[in-house]
């Protein structure tokens, strides 16, 4: 193959190579920021909330494809009231895909059962990245 021919080839190459990378890019920047569902938990029947309730939200986080960061554990607080003795934190691609979870029949059917044996407090936060200093 001549030079000018291989010169040709690796433009073409890298031409593609580029556009590639921009597409990967500009569907990085459409992609919503991720969303987390908190719940704060007090616990009034701690057998029926690991035997009933835990098996059911943990099934519609599953099925929502939810990402656990947090179960349960120790909080501490830095300021203002203390968490309650419980705190969830569940990792949605959204803040839609939380919202799907969170009306789901599924995890209507679980906080049901819940609320028989804990007070639960649930909300959901869409997550952002901080500005850089």
């Amino acid at each position: 193959m001549n030079s000018y021919a291989t010169a040709g080839v690796s433009a073409l190459a890298g031409a593609a190579f580029g556009a590639a990378a921009i597409q990967a890019l500009h569907a990085q920047a459409r992609k919503p920021p991720p969303a987390f569902a908190i719940a704060e938990i007090t616990i009034k029947d701690q057998d029926g909330y690991e035997k009933q309730f835990l098996p059911a939200i943990v099934g519609s986080i599953g099925e929502k494809h939810g990402n656990s960061i947090v179960w349960g554990g120790s909080g501490e607080a830095l300021l203002g009231p203390p968490p309650r003795e419980r705190v969830s934190v569940t990792q949605y691609e959204s803040l839609d895909r939380a919202r799907e979870w969170w009306n789901s029949q599924v995890t209507k059917n679980a906080v049901k059962i819940g609320q028989q044996y804990a007070d639960i407090r649930v909300f959901i936060v869409e997550g952002a990245s901080l500005p850089s200093p």
